[in-house]
């Protein structure tokens, strides 16, 4: 029995530090995207997309909305690119994308909870993003829990 509880603990643990470590990841990608977008936001955007560029870490990589929920970048799904998504919901009906609009219009920054379908394990998970204002643009990235 102490043995499981122990077992148990241990992965608990490990899986909080993965999680921590990939949101850590996703905001140094933003803010690096971000910083790179203030220079040359039409170079950033072009880099965004590429699904091998260097926004793209792993099951990680940066996105980028323009103010009104366009969607202006993507390096996984280019068929968003150039479509409003601000009406479009989550699996549970959430409106996320007006969420992190609003938060990004606001304060210049967001941290959104919706749920979104996982590339990797084809499954609808958790899924929060980070994403942060810069020239004229939510630019996020997101990880799953």
């Amino acid at each position: 029995m102490k043995k499981a509880l122990l077992y148990g603990a241990l992965i608990a643990l490990a899986i909080g530090s993965a999680q921590a470590s990939e949101k850590d990841d996703a905001m140094k990608l933003v803010g690096d995207a971000a910083a790179a977008a203030t220079k040359d936001k039409a170079g950033t955007i072009g880099e965004i997309s590429k699904p091998g560029g260097r926004y793209v870490k792993g099951e990680l990589y940066v996105f980028a909305y323009d103010l009104n929920g366009v969607m202006v970048a993507h390096p996984i799904n280019a068929k968003l690119i150039g479509k409003n998504l601000l009406d479009v919901p989550d699996a549970d009906g959430k409106l996320f994308r007006k969420e992190i609009i609003g938060e990004i219009n606001a304060g210049g920054s967001a941290n959104v909870d919706y749920k979104y379908k996982n590339p990797k394990t084809g499954k609808v998970e958790e899924k929060t993003s980070f994403c942060k204002k810069a020239a004229e643009l939510a630019i996020c990235a997101g990880y799953y829990k």
